[in-house]
């Protein structure tokens, strides 16, 4: 398959820079098409505030509580299709940065690994067994390692 360029679209709704910039974004999305044998027709990444991402959480999910990243693909009618993917991540900013120093983590690379979760979510992975959380950590990690 010949690698082809996403669409990536940033949007920072918050009061807070981030500490990544969208050419950090495509080489992310980059890694993850090469490795992963897919692609990303559009991806739309919106970073917004602790209650935009529990309005989201509460309308599309029914829950009401803050989370980290929250992904929604638009063209699943195949979802074991891996070309094309287009889709919504919909990142709270200030949940990433306190994930990072509950974890003694750079904030930077807590902000790369909840893109990479919400771009493998988008992919297929999934995160709801035990078995699925390992194999997600697992290839955020190989993701961390591998991004330039």
């Amino acid at each position: 398959m010949a690698e082809s360029k996403a669409n990536i679209e940033l949007f920072n709704q918050t009061e807070q820079s981030l500490p990544l910039s969208p050419s950090d974004c495509e080489a992310i999305v980059s890694t993850i098409m090469r490795h992963e044998g897919c692609s990303f027709d559009f991806v739309e990444v919106v970073y917004v505030d602790e209650d935009e991402i529990v309005r989201i959480n509460r309308e599309h999910l029914e829950r009401a509580y803050v989370t980290d990243i929250i992904s929604f693909r638009y063209d699943d009618e195949e979802p074991d299709d891996r070309e094309g993917i287009q889709g919504t991540l919909f990142c709270c900013a200030p949940r990433i940065s306190e994930q990072a120093r509950e974890f003694a983590e750079p904030e930077k690379k807590e902000f790369q690994r909840i893109l990479i979760h919400g771009l493998l979510h988008l992919v297929g992975y999934g995160d709801q067994s035990e078995e699925e959380k390992h194999t997600m950590t697992s290839r955020e990690n190989f993701y961390l390692e591998h991004i330039v």
